[in-house]
């Protein structure tokens, strides 16, 4: 009889860190998903920043080795992602290829210019850094005129800025509900011990002796719920790349290294202080309340 108890007590012990590791798991696995939808968010937003350039519209007269230099010279600036030189002869081929007819026969003269299109760094794609840089590249004696879309920059940096509050507002309110979750399933857990807790201080076992064995236990079980909550998001990661390819441009080592590190810190920092609040009511908790 007392063997079938034990057998008994072990399978309920077995199920209720089961159910608490799968809980936090799935919890922390939704925690990162929305980490993932954030840092893909923000790693999209420079793509599109960094695909807003303009264009240094050379002077007519300026030959094509100082065309280059001038172009070297841009490589080298802080605000430059890349550049791409684009000579009148090319200016005129595509422009032909675009309205499907020669405009230069029809003309008699190439009236094009040669350009340089510059892409910026996301951190210099706004308005306030276009218009130093403009103001900057018009001083050079190479270029007559610099042009881009003032109004498109301020569009993309506008629905960037509300998606950004719209993302922060969701990853706020769902870490709330996380911490609540898993706050509960500790508490639950503790509350299941909270006679052993009371007849440990019965017999003279300090606070922080009872203290310990129940944190590393916890912290523990957020260790192994934030690794199998890393495996599912590798998983996901992983067909998703499968079924949109062009994930993998906005995808790096550093990013995925970052999220599942926020995920195991966040699960065991939850469940660190979930289960010392859980103890410490638990230590002062009165005996006529043991059984509410």
């Amino acid at each position: 009889m007392a063997r079938s108890d034990d057998r008994l007590n072990r399978r309920r012990l077995q199920t209720s860190t089961a159910t608490t590791i799968i809980s936090i798991s799935l919890v922390l696995f939704m925690l990162g998903l929305l980490g993932l939808i954030v840092l893909h968010a923000n790693k999209l937003s420079d793509y599109v920043k960094e695909n807003i350039g303009f264009s240094v519209i050379i002077k007519e007269e300026v030959k094509e080795p100082a065309i280059i230099e001038f172009q070297k010279k841009l490589d080298l600036q802080p605000y430059v992602k890349s550049t791409q030189y684009i000579s009148k002869e090319q200016a005129a081929e595509d422009l032909t290829k675009d309205l499907g007819e020669d405009f230069v026969d029809f003309l008699g003269y190439n009236p094009l210019l040669a350009t340089v299109d510059i892409h910026l760094k996301a951190n210099y794609a706004n308005n306030d850094s276009l218009v130093m840089i403009e103001q900057e590249l018009i001083k050079n004696q190479v270029v007559k005129e610099v042009f881009y879309h003032k109004s498109l920059v301020e569009l993309v940096n506008s629905n960037i800025r509300k998606i950004s509050i719209v993302l922060l507002f969701f990853t706020l309110i769902l870490l709330l509900i996380s911490i609540a979750l898993i706050s509960n399933t500790i508490r639950l857990s503790v509350y299941s011990k909270r006679f052993i807790i009371k007849s440990m201080l019965l017999v003279g076992a300090t606070q922080a002796f009872i203290r310990k064995p129940f944190l590393l236990k916890s912290l523990l079980h957020g260790l192994i719920s934030a690794v199998i909550a890393v495996v599912l998001l590798a998983v996901v990661l992983y067909f998703s790349r499968s079924a949109l390819p062009e994930l993998v441009d906005l995808q790096d080592i550093d990013m995925f290294l970052t999220l599942f590190g926020m995920v195991t810190v966040l699960g065991l920092i939850i469940t660190g202080i979930s289960t010392l609040f859980a103890i410490r009511r638990y230590l002062r908790i009165s005996n006529d309340k043991l059984y509410i």
